[in-house]
């Protein structure tokens, strides 16, 4: 008998079912602690500078005559490394997908706008230079470390062949219009850090049923809190939009931006409470994390 959910080709062949894809996207801690990706998708061609506490400097320059990762960007990102986690980490570092199945999974339409927006993503993460001034951690080292690196470091997208286009119809999972299949390949410093397990965890689900690029960003910051063993945290308001980072710098405007990510991830049960108050000529944002779900 067959199993209720086994696919059959076209030649009538029977195929193993399709596991569920997982869940569980482990990024890397390092540069999950940074500033990386504008929250707008604007062509603000400026890099972002940022010093840590600790120390250091850190900065985010765009390649010529592009801007900086932006709102789509961060979603794509995300979306490769839970993908490089379901495939079992490759020591490679490569990850294969079609472009339609990746704007799938990251709740976007499939259409040539969007296409050419997931090409250009690409291609901004391979691109993009990353420069630490010893404030990257790097968990080979144990220690921040100096370095020029990219989140991607290739990107290869191959178009289908027109024959292979004809053959499309025959599969009703694959539409007609696929343009084409990527390889890439996460860069050697975040495959080294994941594979020391100096990583942070999302739910894939929780994170994009998140309608705000600010609680996505949020989300990923409180998670690597919750790495270093901490279900409290507390910031400062500036030094918060300093690492998400956001363009806003008065105090009324941050808590305008901030308000709404706050009551998604207390409503997404990510959050158990995030409290914004003034002592004496400062603002502080406190964050109390509720437990991860099972």
């Amino acid at each position: 008998m067959l199993e209720p959910d086994a696919p059959i080709t076209p030649a009538g062949e029977v195929t193993a079912p399709r596991k569920a894809p997982s869940r569980i996207v482990l990024l890397d801690r390092g540069l999950e602690s940074l500033p990386l990706f504008r929250l707008s998708d604007s062509s603000d061609a400026g890099p972002i500078v940022h010093g840590p506490e600790a120390g250091g400097r850190w900065r985010v320059l765009p390649a010529p005559g592009d801007r900086l990762p932006g709102t789509f960007d961060q979603d794509v990102y995300v979306e490769l490394c839970r993908r490089f986690h379901e495939n079992g980490s490759p020591a490679d570092g490569a990850v294969s997908f079609t472009l339609h199945a990746m704007l799938r999974s990251i709740g976007r339409r499939a259409d040539g706008r969007t296409y050419e927006q997931l090409r250009g993503a690409l291609v901004r993460l391979e691109r993009t230079t990353l420069e630490s001034v010893d404030a990257y951690w790097s968990a080979t080292a144990g220690a921040p470390t100096t370095a020029r690196f990219t989140v991607l470091s290739s990107v290869h997208i191959d178009r289908r062949r027109q024959a292979d286009r004809d053959q499309l119809s025959l599969f009703a999972t694959l539409a007609s219009t696929e343009p084409g299949e990527a390889r890439v390949t996460l860069s050697a410093p975040l495959r080294a850090n994941l594979a020391a397990g100096y990583s942070t965890m999302l739910l894939s689900p929780q994170y994009f049923a998140l309608s705000s690029p600010v609680a996505r960003r949020l989300y990923r910051m409180v998670e690597v809190s919750r790495s270093e063993g901490g279900l409290a945290w507390r910031t400062s308001l500036d030094r918060l939009a300093e690492r998400i980072p956001l363009t806003q710098r008065y105090p009324s405007h941050l808590v305008r931006v901030l308000q709404p990510a706050h009551e998604m991830l207390l409503s997404a049960g990510i959050l158990r409470s995030a409290e914004m108050k003034q002592h004496r000529r400062t603002w502080y944002v406190d964050y109390v994390l509720a437990s991860r779900p099972r």
